[in-house]
């Protein structure tokens, strides 16, 4: 396993569209997600897709965030707040028309993040790392992970999804005016 370099904004693949998985299962497929969840752990990420690490398939892993209280996760030590998603040729369909507008980050975009909307209410499916099929209702701060990362898989980084650059900047100044937190 290894520690990928993590494309930029401005590089050729994160502009374009990814191509789908033929064989979820293929060793290929297998090492790209080993070395994508040792990348996304080393640059201390929520989220990652494969075009990122320069690799232009439909392949994206994240935390899903878990419900429950900080001191509900507190008492029980043994719990993962995020547990790993594995989604090979992920869909979304959003449920609703409602969207929710708070900050993103991306590995691609370093030290920058935005005021982005996102739909409140998903359901996504796509193909686990075991061939499984993953299906499941999304919202909240989880609904908001899976589309920033599936963006990536139609060559889309958070910024084009903005609607106010005004809300754009260095996370470090955006924190010290405003006292602005969290990034993706």
């Amino acid at each position: 396993m290894a520690i990928l370099k993590i494309a930029r904004m401005g590089h050729p693949v994160l502009r374009r569209p990814a191509e789908p998985v033929a064989d979820p299962g293929a060793s290929e497929i297998k090492r790209l997600i080993a070395d994508m969840i040792d990348t996304m752990h080393d640059a201390q990420g929520v989220g990652l897709a494969a075009p990122q690490v320069h690799v232009a398939k439909r392949v994206v892993i994240f935390h899903e965030p878990v419900e429950g209280s900080e001191e509900e996760m507190e008492d029980d030590p043994s719990s993962d707040p995020r547990p790993l998603t594995i989604l090979v040729n992920p869909e979304i369909e959003p449920l609703g028309e409602e969207r929710t507008l708070d900050w993103e980050a991306c590995l691609s975009v370093p030290g920058l993040m935005g005021m982005v909307p996102r739909f409140a209410h998903i359901r996504y499916r796509g193909v686990a790392a075991d061939g499984t099929v993953v299906e499941r209702l999304a919202e909240g701060f989880h609904a908001r992970v899976v589309q920033h990362e599936c963006d990536h898989l139609d060559g889309l980084l958070y910024p084009l999804r903005m609607t106010d650059l005004s809300q754009f900047g260095f996370v470090e100044e955006l924190r010290r005016a405003a006292g602005v937190g969290g990034e993706l």
